[in-house]
């Protein structure tokens, strides 16, 4: 996946503050997925709360930042994976529309669920690529 511009427009909007000029595109898209459950458990509390404009906002935040990962599928390398998670933000888009629309609780575990389960996938990704070898190791 390619990080763009929609992506680290979206983790503006994240809470955390520090780290991202460093962060590589794997720490961004687990920041990213941490800022969208964040305001899922958010919009979750407002609806229990009865704080209907909070939950539009924390709604709205979640929306931005589902668009800004799925603004940063690259289709070229992801291939069926890439097309695969593009059909799941739509999903998940229309989803939190209904959310808002409806106070539907159920309708927000269910993209709480979905989305939890992709960043514990994310959490995986480090292991799977290659580490460069140190300048050290190479002469051993």
């Amino acid at each position: 996946m390619r990080v763009n511009h929609k992506a680290i427009d979206s983790y503006g909007q994240v809470k955390v503050s520090t780290g991202v000029s460093s962060a590589n595109n794997i720490e961004l898209i687990q920041m990213l997925f941490d800022g969208l459950i964040e305001s899922l458990s958010t919009a979750r509390g407002h609806i229990q709360h009865g704080a209907i404009a909070d939950k539009s906002k924390s709604i709205a935040r979640a929306s931005r930042i589902v668009l800004g990962l799925q603004g940063a599928l690259d289709f070229e390398k992801g291939g069926d994976l890439a097309s695969n998670l593009n059909e799941l933000y739509s999903y998940v888009t229309r989803r939190l529309l209904y959310v808002n629309a409806k106070n539907d609780i159920e309708a927000l575990d269910e993209v709480y669920g979905l989305m939890s389960e992709i960043r514990q996938a994310w959490e995986a990704v480090p292991g799977l690529i290659p580490q460069p070898a140190r300048a050290g190791e190479m002469l051993n």
